[in-house]
């Protein structure tokens, strides 16, 4: 038997892999699990205490932040000084009971050769807590949050590059997995093999019009809708012992 026979073709391009780094919400689990709509939430609530507003105007005001700064977080902080811990804190005091158990993903992720990371946005805590949830807390070295990150979000390059150095990452030998077009700009240019995450065909999308990009710009390398059987395809098959 030929040992390479039955390899998934994208093997090949991954095969020089050694740190895999993959982002949270909507990625690590998927966008109809209806956890980035309480946070969402919640992070509209915050605003509307914040500046005493109605809920349609805090809303329309927090879409105007994300766009402009990157996150919400970052514009409150600039504009209004607010505690980024008391922030996080508040906006992901959310319910996870609808997230089971991923084996399948597990299995694929701890398959993987090399060290794993997830890059998030929102805190240690909300990571630690949905990954847990997920089952999938061991399968990781660490966690790279916004905390860490100096408050500066992806997709602005400063956040990866802290990431390389915090963690001794040669970016040429990495690849990161992404649920929005945007976040794989900068991990590409630095030399990452860049994975999009998408929904599944059929799977409501409760992300913003906005996110749910349709165009996949040159710099996203790979798409899938499936990432444990994306990651699983990364395994080669075991080669069968000599008679």
């Amino acid at each position: 038997m030929n040992p390479q026979q039955g390899i998934n073709p994208a093997h090949q391009a991954f095969s020089h892999v050694n740190t895999w780094v993959f982002d949270l919400d909507n990625t690590l689990y998927p966008p109809d699990s209806a956890l980035w709509p309480q946070i969402d939430d919640r992070i509209t609530a915050y605003v509307m205490n914040l500046y005493g507003l109605d809920g349609l105007a805090a809303r329309a005001l927090q879409k105007h932040f994300y766009q402009t700064y990157g996150t919400t977080l970052k514009a409150l902080m600039e504009e209004s000084n607010v505690d980024p811990d008391a922030f996080m804190h508040f906006v992901h005091d959310i319910d996870r009971s609808s997230l089971v158990h991923d084996l399948p993903l597990h299995r694929a992720i701890t398959g993987l050769p090399g060290r794993k990371f997830i890059l998030t946005n929102g805190s240690r805590k909300h990571a630690e807590d949905t990954a847990r949830a997920l089952g999938l807390l061991d399968a990781f070295e660490d966690i790279f949050d916004i905390k860490a990150a100096g408050f500066v979000p992806k997709p602005e390059r400063r956040a990866y590059d802290d990431f390389f150095a915090r963690h001794n990452v040669e970016p040429t030998r990495a690849a990161m997995f992404e649920d929005l077009v945007k976040n794989l700009k900068a991990p590409h240019d630095a030399g990452m093999k860049t994975v999009l995450i998408v929904p599944r065909s059929g799977l409501v999308d409760l992300r913003d019009s906005w996110e749910q990009t349709q165009a996949h710009p040159a710099f996203v390398e790979f798409v899938t809708d499936d990432l444990a059987g994306f990651l699983g395809g990364l395994i080669p098959p075991p080669i069968p012992p000599l008679n």
